[in-house]
């Protein structure tokens, strides 16, 4: 049997759209919570978290439901159609919530001493760095020149201390004044992100059960480093856009994100039109199965009535590998969803190179992880990308601002092989041991744990950098990383045996 990787790719234009979303979600989001509507870190978490709470009752449901559908489409296209053109219409308010705030905070959005001024004349309260007390502004210089000269960059082109410990925090307590002053940005910011999130929990599920429901089980892993791919690719291209607009300049941190997300929509919007007219579900399934039958494998599908329950033993497995993705969502979610801002405040860097390099690594690594884990086996593969994702959030944790920038890249290139390597392999282990009729409900479960992971970590990770700082993030994802070495060491089965090639 041998994979058909242009037919892999097409299906994986769906993941590719899904993924460019969650890219600008991740380090947007965060951005506009904290720098324009002033929320705190543990704020701006609960409110990350929303995504994965509605994700919890949604995803298991739509995949659930697509595993039932019978459509001239198929069962995962319809679902797909409707959530991603939903998806892309509410980036329209979405966007202009955030342009509307971004207006309201123009006198404070230049970086020189007149923007400095309307802050030191607000005398809002911020955190002192030196005794962790909140304290009016300008008791903290002994002049408004001194405030106001404060530069952004130092000598050797890093944010100044002072810039990221006076003015950041200044200008995010006037932003929440401001909201409070005059919440509608934020009010129409929320809704609109309510319905996106809605509507991006309608065809998560559907599009990534598609792949084992076009793909013979021994090719699985082949076929999901292909999905993640192009995964890969649409975080890169939304990376890409961010470098074009500048999202990552401290200098921008009150932009106006509006063109940017419209820019979001429309690689949405090419990425479905060419799925459409690429992939038709029913052919592709269909020959699936012959080729499936023409090499001894059989697949029971039950699309009626009861499904049989997994035995004891795969039981056990199975909720051991979900033990294991709650873990180390949570700690790469954490990293993921804060690290824009850990980046500006702590590294003093653009978090858009650096994660550009990871999105570039993974890009590489995705085909070869594949092909080496259908020798090796998944479970083995899984445990060697936790260490190498659980190295480089442990050895992470003590860079600071000034460190070198060669390490910082090399960090990311070992996270990024390490997270490559468990998400190749960690969807195809859960699917593995299911019947073909309940991919959509098992892809649901296997989305259901990592959305609980990130309904939880982003508030209980915002607590720990309210109360430690922004430099206890790597710190957090280690440890979660590390648990999950310890669960993923338990499971038994999930491999598939290994396929026979022409």
């Amino acid at each position: 049997m041998k994979l058909s990787y242009k037919k892999t790719v097409y299906v994986g234009l769906a993941f590719l759209l899904i993924c460019a979303f969650w890219q600008a979600y991740d380090t947007l989001v965060p951005k506009i919570l904290t720098d324009k509507f002033g929320l705190s870190q543990t704020a701006s978490g609960a409110v990350m978290a929303l995504d994965n709470i509605v994700a919890l009752f949604l995803l298991p449901f739509f995949g659930t439901l697509s595993d039932r559908c019978r459509s001239r489409l198929g069962r995962r296209t319809p679902y797909i159609l409707v959530g991603a053109l939903i998806a892309v219409l509410l980036l329209l308010p979405f966007g202009y919530a955030d342009a509307m705030q971004a207006k309201n905070l123009s006198e404070v959005s230049g970086e020189g001493p007149q923007a400095l001024s309307v802050l030191w004349d607000a005398n809002v309260e911020i955190r002192d760095p030196e005794s962790g007390r909140e304290l009016p502004l300008q008791s903290l210089f002994e002049s408004e020149e001194d405030f106001t000269s404060i530069p952004l960059y130092d000598e050797n082109g890093d944010v100044h201390r002072d810039h990221a410990d006076y003015v950041v925090p200044a200008r995010q307590a006037y932003a929440r004044t401001v909201t409070h002053g005059s919440p509608f940005a934020l009010i129409l910011f929320m809704a609109s992100l309510m319905l996106l999130l809605v509507a991006m929990s309608v065809f998560r599920s559907p599009a990534v059960a598609l792949m084992p429901d076009v793909t013979p089980k021994p090719l699985r892993s082949k076929a999901n480093a292909v999905i993640n791919l192009m995964g890969a690719v649409g975080g890169i291209l939304i990376l890409g856009l961010g470098i074009l607009f500048g999202t990552g300049k401290p200098e921008k941190a009150l932009m106006s994100y509006s063109l940017f997300f419209l820019s979001v929509g429309a690689l949405m919007l090419a990425a479905l039109a060419v799925f459409l007219s690429c992939v038709r579900e029913n052919r592709l399934v269909d020959e699936m199965h012959r080729d499936s039958e023409a090499a001894g494998i059989t697949e029971k599908e039950e699309t009626e009535g009861s499904h049989l329950p997994l035995p004891r033993a795969h039981r056990v497995s199975m909720l051991l590998i979900l033990a294991s993705v709650v873990l180390w969502y949570m700690g790469y979610n954490a990293v993921s969803s804060k690290y824009s801002v850990y980046a500006g405040s702590v590294l003093g860097l653009d978090y858009n190179v650096t994660l550009i390099l990871a999105q570039g690594v993974s890009i590489v690594a995705f085909i070869p992880i594949g092909l080496l884990s259908s020798r090796v086996g998944r479970r083995r593969m899984i445990l060697v990308g936790v260490l190498l994702l659980g190295a480089a959030f442990g050895i992470f944790s003590f860079l600071r601002a000034g460190a070198p920038l060669l390490v910082v890249n090399l960090l990311f290139v070992l996270g990024g092989i390490g997270w490559s390597t468990i998400n190749v392999n960690s969807f195809p282990m859960v699917v593995e041991l299911c019947h073909a009729g309940d991919v959509g409900k098992y892809t649901g479960y296997y989305y259901t744990a990592s959305m609980a992971a990130q309904t939880l970590t982003p508030i209980l990770s915002g607590l720990f950098l309210d109360g430690l700082g922004m430099s206890a993030l790597f710190p957090y994802g280690f440890i979660c990383v590390a648990l999950a070495f310890l669960t993923m060491l338990f499971v038994r089965h999930g491999d598939a045996v290994q396929a026979k090639e022409d």
